[in-house]
């Protein structure tokens, strides 16, 4: 199922987050995404913090939408259309339950793995991984269809890491190598028995250099060749079940050339 869900709330004030994914939607010109409508409570300059969470009440809300949708629907795939990175609870959480031992392959320069208390910036897009894990902010487990182990997150493009994530990170075992080694990271999953994957692609993982309309811009990242290059391989290794493309923020579409590879490859 195709889902264009354009959450900005999670990442604070969320500036272009919106407008980065419909442009996405635009360049895609498939009528099949579905929306899932955003919260009218008030967001960003005006929100409010609950749970050492920025527009909690806001993110609560559409993200008990994308739950009911989801439930009602029953999809065995999901292609999402983001938004930031924490609407990824919803369905990575309900694929996990569908398909057991789910390989969750973060592209992304962000762990993503910090408790709400542990967050200097309080803004949920740095938390949905920890939330998965079971270990965030209790009065969002009900958001969840599921939780995932430490076993079934590996880290693909991963270099900005606060150091409580560093911690969780290492505690865990969890897969996150300094550079992309596309055999190993095959190897990895395969060990593991991971039969399924969801791909979780936040554009930050991109070095800027190739690409930087994006919410964060991180050096040494990843170059968009070898990203397509890593998506492609393992869609041939395994059963894909799951894709996003988050935190894109250009409004133009001719500015989604240079990664129009990754969209149609992680979309179709």
């Amino acid at each position: 199922m195709k889902i264009y869900f354009p959450q900005w709330q999670g990442a604070g004030l969320g500036k272009d987050i919106e407008s980065g994914a419909f442009a996405v939607l635009e360049y895609l010109k498939n009528p099949n995404f579905v929306q899932i409508p955003l919260s009218n409570i008030s967001a960003g300059e005006n929100g409010l913090q609950k749970f050492n969470i920025n527009n909690y009440d806001a993110i609560y809300e559409q993200l008990q939408r994308f739950k009911q949708f989801l439930t009602s629907e029953k999809p065995n795939t999901t292609a999402t259309i983001g938004g930031d990175c924490g609407l990824e609870i919803v369905p990575v959480s309900y694929l996990n339950a569908q398909y057991p031992n789910l390989g969750v392959i973060w592209f992304d320069a962000h762990a993503d793995i910090n408790k709400p208390c542990d967050s200097s910036s309080c803004n949920f897009h740095g938390m949905p991984l920890r939330t998965l894990l079971g270990e965030g902010e209790p009065n969002m487990d009900d958001l969840l269809f599921s939780t995932i182990n430490s076993s079934q997150i590996h880290y693909v493009g991963l270099r900005d890491i606060d150091n409580a994530e560093k911690t969780r990170l290492e505690r865990g075992g969890i897969y996150h190598p300094k550079k992309l080694n596309i055999p190993e990271l095959v190897s990895t999953l395969q060990s593991k028995n991971i039969e399924h994957l969801y791909l979780h692609f936040d554009f930050d993982c991109l070095e800027p250099s190739n690409y930087d309309k994006t919410y964060y811009r991180v050096p040494d990242g990843l170059l968009i060749k070898d990203a397509e290059e890593c998506i492609y391989e393992l869609k041939s290794s395994f059963n894909v079940v799951g894709t996003s493309v988050l935190e894109s923020i250009t409004a133009n579409v001719e500015e989604l050339r240079p990664i129009e590879g990754i969209i149609n490859v992680l979309m179709k």
